[in-house]
């Protein structure tokens, strides 16, 4: 399979990401291995997670996501054939939260322990902290750089404004800057991404990573009616936000292109998006091997000017 270079980094990674939120919650651990070992043969290698997948779930701590990879990973022995991304930053408890120097320290010691790796390929700022400034964020992740436990750093739900600022300070300091940017971004969520994220990402040349790629499941199509919403614990928890004339068309727009191309809604939604320039992988998540087989598809299915117009037009 073809990989892409993401930003300016050493890593190249599959025009898809796995999104290991799953993992520990709709996958418990047998099913997660599956998926893992499904998506190795299928050529993938990129998976993301976070620290905090996930403490949503009750009785969970966060940790269980990177806790099963790293599993699989001590394993399979795979480790040097994955790009295994990670995040800190969103509370794992009152005291475990925010990007200052020694809580990043901390929280990627407790990732790696959990990963069962000596490094982290990329490294995220899970969401912004304004109260710790950015030059203390950036010294943190230049020391795991050093220290040979982090590769590449990059940063999630960062405003325009912000990511700018961080971007001007590694230049002006000399400190790592943010490769990638990973923003929620879909056929039905576009508009902040592309007035004020894209035109950084592509003139600064930063590869992003877009999650909520299928809308929560909406754009799979498999929820249509407000009865449909109790399929999935998904259902109820984000997808009745999809559910209304514009999303309805959206839909009736993917169904047509599925169709043109004897395809299914969630190839095309993600082909859509690897269509845009400035997309590196977008990252999708599946709890069997056929939802897995589904998406893995999506990086064959190339839309031709005509599918991507309607679409576009569609969801504008």
């Amino acid at each position: 399979m073809n990989t892409k270079e993401l930003g300016r980094s050493s890593l190249r990674v599959a025009p898809l990401c796995f999104g290991g939120n799953v993992f520990g919650w709709t996958a418990d651990e047998k099913m997660s291995f599956q998926l893992l070992d499904a998506l190795v043969e299928s050529g993938l290698n990129f998976v993301d997670t976070a620290d905090v997948y996930t403490v949503w779930v009750p009785g969970n701590r966060g940790g269980e996501s990177e806790t099963i990879i790293g599993r699989w990973l001590k394993k399979t022995g795979r480790r040097a054939e994955m790009i295994i991304a990670t995040k800190v930053g969103m509370e794992m408890s009152a005291d475990r939260k925010g990007l200052s120097k020694a809580y990043i320290l901390q929280a990627a010691e407790e990732s790696l322990r959990r990963l069962q790796t000596d490094y982290i390929d990329l490294y995220q700022s899970h969401t912004d902290d304004t109260q710790t400034p950015l030059e203390e964020t950036l010294e943190a992740y230049a020391q795991l750089m050093k220290q040979g436990k982090v590769r590449v750093i990059g940063a999630s739900n960062y405003s325009a404004e912000r990511l700018r600022q961080a971007l001007d300070v590694s230049e002006k300091t000399g400190l790592p800057r943010y490769e990638s940017l990973q923003p929620e971004y879909n056929l039905y969520n576009r508009s902040q991404y592309e007035a004020t994220l894209e035109p950084i990402c592509v003139a600064k040349g930063i590869g992003v990573i877009t999650y909520y790629s299928l809308a929560s499941g909406f754009l799979t199509g498999k929820y249509r009616w407000a009865s449909d919403l109790s399929q999935s614990p998904r259902g109820e928890r984000s997808v009745k936000n999809y559910l209304n004339d514009r999303g309805l068309r959206i839909l009736d727009a993917v169904d047509a292109v599925a169709r043109e191309y004897n395809s299914t809604p969630a190839r095309v939604a993600l082909a859509w998006l690897m269509a845009r320039p400035s997309v590196t992988a977008p990252i999708a998540s599946a709890t069997s091997v056929e939802q897995l087989k589904d998406l893995v598809a999506a990086t064959k299915l190339g839309l031709k000017e005509s599918a991507i117009a309607l679409l576009s037009q569609a969801s504008a």
